[in-house]
């Protein structure tokens, strides 16, 4: 199983004081989360795609490019491309860009999107929201596959075997779906072959299961093997010294956040009780000490038959940005290296 990172570049403010770090400072900090991420013998690291005031990740493969020539083994990619408010061709050359910057470590997680700001700031109907995504997924895919293609859809202009690049340097550009809980879209990823990657930000692991199994059962039918069909996580997680310190230095920006866009969507206000209770055994945050998180990890991989990589959502906790590094640390080298070894 791989292990990594993902960050929205969060801009929390100061919850004693109200003050905000200046946002190059926060910049500094993510790209010194990453290097430590790459030291700690970590796989991956995600930057997410948000247009908000509270978030500086508008532009992830302009931060994923800063981070390529800082690290040297590390994969790195989005986590989500908002594809369907987006120009699949720019993406692909943004991305195909970074892979050359990097050597050949850049990935893409594309989906629809959670958040929704992108679409009317680009010109985008919020009532096109699927067929946007359908068709902007099927020209990235033959941009991947062709350097000059035909194409003609309804929300962009045809392509008439233009050339596209620059070409990445890896043969083929791992593109990973995102999805939430929609079996529609798992069945989507399922049918096109596509490595998974499932967002679970609530609930138990086990309830996600027969989603999973949607996945796997459409890719079986449309004719892909096992080993392609390929089932990441993205899940709430940080480790420290403890289980309560975990808690204690996640929780208050997790309740930030949490009030902050319930409130924009009408969920009822974010308590510590339904936190811990998420914290807890049978609940979806990988939160705790080494040896927790380690069990939350297996108990997980169980549920859902079988993961083939793992992402810590841990921007929650970037009000301690000395605990989040040290925590990068931990989930690398204790955490990583132990599940490794024992499945050796």
């Amino acid at each position: 199983m791989e292990i990594g990172i993902d960050s929205f570049a969060a801009l929390l403010p100061n919850l004693a004081t109200g003050r905000r770090a200046p946002p190059a400072e926060r910049m500094a900090e993510l790209l010194a989360e990453i290097e430590t991420a790459d030291g700690a013998g970590l796989d991956v690291f995600g930057i997410g795609e948000h247009h908000r005031e509270e978030y500086l990740d508008s532009a992830p493969a302009v931060i994923l490019a800063a981070a390529a020539a800082r690290t040297t083994r590390i994969r790195l990619t989005s986590a989500v491309t908002v594809l369907g408010a987006a120009d699949p061709v720019r993406v692909f050359q943004e991305f195909a860009t970074l892979d050359l910057i990097s050597g050949g470590r850049a990935e893409m997680v594309v989906g629809r999107g959670s958040s929704t700001e992108a679409f009317p700031l680009f010109g985008h109907d919020m009532r096109d929201y699927d067929a946007l995504f359908a068709e902007k997924l099927d020209l990235l895919l033959r941009l991947r596959d062709e350097t000059h293609v035909s194409w003609r859809g309804r929300f962009r202009p045809p392509l008439a075997g233009q050339g596209v690049f620059p070409r990445p340097h890896q043969p083929k550009l791992p593109v990973w779906l995102g999805v939430g809980g929609t079996p529609e879209s798992f069945v989507r990823a399922g049918m096109l072959g596509l490595p998974l990657m499932v967002a679970i930000i609530g609930g138990g692991f086990h309830h996600f299961r027969p989603l999973v199994d949607l996945y796997r059962e459409a890719g079986r039918r449309a004719g892909y093997a096992g080993d392609v069909l390929r089932v990441g996580v993205h899940a709430f997680g940080f480790v420290a010294y403890t289980d309560r310190e975990a808690r204690d230095l996640f929780y208050p920006g997790w309740e930030y956040t949490f009030r902050k866009v319930g409130g924009e969507r009408g969920w009822p206000p974010p308590t510590r009780a339904q936190f811990d209770a998420a914290c807890a055994p049978d609940g979806a945050y990988l939160i705790g000490d080494p040896d927790t998180v380690l069990r939350r990890i297996r108990a997980m991989d169980d549920a859902l038959g079988g993961v083939a990589r793992l992402t810590f959502q841990m921007t929650s906790a970037m009000l301690e940005p000395v605990a989040m590094r040290r925590s990068i640390e931990m989930l690398g080298k204790q955490v990583r290296t132990r599940l490794r070894d024992n499945r050796a």
